[in-house]
């Protein structure tokens, strides 16, 4: 037997109405049609509740009690990389037999979702000191010490952006329709590396890497990119040179030109692109390019270029008049790895 339909609010008014007005419930129901069970039981709830509108119902008795959901949620949080199949593995072995649809829905009423995880550099110990000790060091530079900073790094921009994600409207069934799909081609279609520097007051130099970079080429584009970007962005005399701790930067030739140069270095803490803001540089540099659909390295290389004298100096500044945020993200997550 099929449900019942449930009556309309009106047909319901009605039935309170001609109760109201001294009618019996035979006659309210021989008069509107309604069954005189269905009659008594809504004036029953009226005389209760005071209306006639459903109220919510409880629905199903939930499967996990509340004490049981407090544990798997502590279970998940625990041990973040669980699967839900092995949530329920584990609930099951304790006698409590649920499906994933459930864990899913409990961990979304307490926030939990499914996401992937960020790939960030692997902190050590030693690691997680020097980026407290920078820190602390650095927390009570002002806006003008930062301003006068030049950070640079190195970035390798793919062709056709093989790490790059995309998002399409379709229907089930369309996912390999051709206009629903990314083409690709292997190792992204080639790529170029780059070196760049940038300041508070705008984007430096930005130099294209042939090959794989040795010392020796790096200690090159120092010597014909550093000072004149320095220049450029009017950073004066007592500016300071960011730069990470790979081996090609810390080699003692390069050491040598930049003492012999009279340029001050910033001492860096190993694994920490989230303290340079250069990566956030390079992040908006690549959707810039990626927007535009370079065909060949060259168009690449060009647009690269471009694009990179097109980021506002007022961009810049405001990345870098932030900086002390970083640093207080650090020391509130005792050196470990920041969003930035």
């Amino acid at each position: 037997m099929g449900k019942s339909k449930e009556l309309s609010v009106d047909l319901k008014k009605r039935i309170i109405d001609l109760n109201k007005s001294g009618k019996s419930l035979g006659a309210i129901s021989k008069q509107l049609q309604v069954p005189r069970a269905t009659v008594q039981t809504i004036i029953r709830k009226y005389k209760v509740h005071g209306t006639v509108v459903s109220l919510p119902r409880s629905g199903r008795k939930r499967k996990l009690s509340h004490a049981a959901e407090r544990r798997l949620v502590r279970m998940v949080k625990s041990q973040p990389r669980i699967t839900k199949k092995q949530v329920c593995k584990d609930l099951e072995a304790d006698g409590t037999q649920v499906s994933v649809s459930t864990v899913k829905r409990v961990l979304h009423r307490h926030g939990l979702r499914g996401c992937r995880a960020r790939k960030k550099p692997l902190l050590q110990k030693r690691h997680l000191k020097t980026r407290l000790k920078f820190a602390a060091d650095h927390m009570d530079k002002d806006k003008t010490f930062w301003r006068k900073v030049l950070w640079s790094d190195e970035t390798k921009i793919e062709l056709f952006g093989h790490n790059t994600q995309q998002y399409v409207w379709r229907r089930k069934g369309e996912a390999f329709n051709p206009r629903n799909t990314m083409p690709t081609v292997k190792h992204g279609g080639g790529s170029i590396m780059l070196w760049g520097c940038f300041a508070a007051s705008g984007t430096g130099s930005l130099q294209k890497v042939n090959g794989i970079m040795k010392k020796e080429d790096y200690l090159q584009i120092l010597q014909e990119n550093l000072k004149p970007s320095a220049r450029r962005l009017g950073l004066g005399r007592s500016w300071v040179f960011q730069q990470d701790n790979d081996p090609k930067h810390t080699s003692k030739v390069v050491k040598e030109w930049l003492n012999q140069a009279r340029i001050k270095v910033l001492e860096w803490p190993s694994q920490s692109p989230d303290l340079n803001p250069i990566e956030n540089m390079w992040t908006v540099l690549k959707k810039r390019v990626h927007a535009r659909k370079p065909s060949h390295l060259a168009e690449l290389h060009q647009f690269c270029q471009e694009e990179w004298s097109n980021i506002r100096p007022e961009a810049c500044q405001e990345l870098v008049d932030g900086y002390q945020k970083r640093l207080v993200a650090v020391k509130m997550d005792k050196g470990h790895v920041t969003k930035y």
